[in-house]
């Protein structure tokens, strides 16, 4: 009997080795394959995004612009009244007519502060002392000149203010005119300043397209300063010298303003 090595593989061949190796190193290319795929899948979405945004910006919008100035007015009622109102003197010396001059200015000031005048609406806005002469140059008395600035809220008593104010000073008086003024322009100015942009807009409108275009979005505002239709009516001399209370109109006034809207224009 002879002896016999058994040459069958086992259960750990080199073949079997390398096939579990080879399965192994497969599953590795693909799972890198789909990774690679996945990311440049991804790029390419986010490249078609992009250039579809960039597409659609430039159908809605050239870049063009146009500027235009919008105006717009609205009214409202009058709450403010404001006047200039003083006492000229005329004596034979300085010393005299200045005195004559304070006890005017001082009736005057008693008269409006009894007629609904606050203090801190009284303000000095001009003393003046001057010489007289005759055409010989030769002295002959010197002038006084003192004027108030003096604003009132209350437009009823208005009138016998300024009736009241002349005949405490009597041929002395001095009443250069009167203003009237909204103390708060809030509101008027809203509804001016909505106004103006809709009239901004009407003619960006027109002008767009008539060049075959469209108006797109506001690039800018600019506010421009408002100006109101301030109301003067002169004083006449002769008639605050009889006048126990003057009538007053306060009528309405109007408020202008200006925007320059500058818009953007569709392709």
């Amino acid at each position: 009997m002879s002896d016999h090595l058994d040459a069958s593989p086992g259960p750990h061949s080199g073949d079997e080795q390398s096939r579990t190796w080879a399965d192994h190193d497969g599953y590795r290319r693909r799972v890198g394959f789909r990774f690679v795929f996945l990311l440049v899948f991804a790029v390419v979405i986010a490249a078609i995004a992009f250039v579809g945004e960039s597409l659609g910006h430039s159908h809605s919008s050239s870049g063009a612009t146009i500027s235009v100035t919008g105006s717009g007015t609205a009214s409202g009622e009058p709450n403010t009244m404001s006047f200039q109102v003083g006492v000229q003197t005329v004596a034979v010396n300085a010393k005299a007519a200045l005195e004559h001059n304070n006890a005017k200015m001082k009736a005057l000031e008693a008269s409006l502060l009894s007629n609904g005048v606050t203090k801190k609406n009284l303000q000095t806005t001009g003393l003046n002392v001057y010489q007289n002469t005759n055409n010989r140059g030769a002295v002959t008395g010197y002038t006084v000149q003192d004027s108030l600035n003096v604003t009132t809220h209350d437009l009823q008593k208005a009138g016998a203010l300024l009736g009241a104010a002349a005949k405490s000073v009597g041929n002395d008086i001095q009443l250069s005119g009167v203003t009237f003024s909204i103390s708060n322009q809030s509101a008027v100015l809203a509804q001016a300043r909505a106004a103006a942009m809709r009239n901004a807009h009407t003619e960006a409108t027109q002008i767009a397209r008539g060049g075959g275009t469209t108006v797109g979005h506001i690039v800018r505002v600019t506010d421009e300063e408002n100006t109101g239709s301030g109301i003067v009516l002169p004083f006449a001399e002769a008639a605050a010298k009889t006048a126990s209370s003057v009538p007053i109109e306060s009528g309405s006034q109007s408020v202008n303003v200006q925007v320059k809207v500058v818009y953007s224009l569709a392709s």
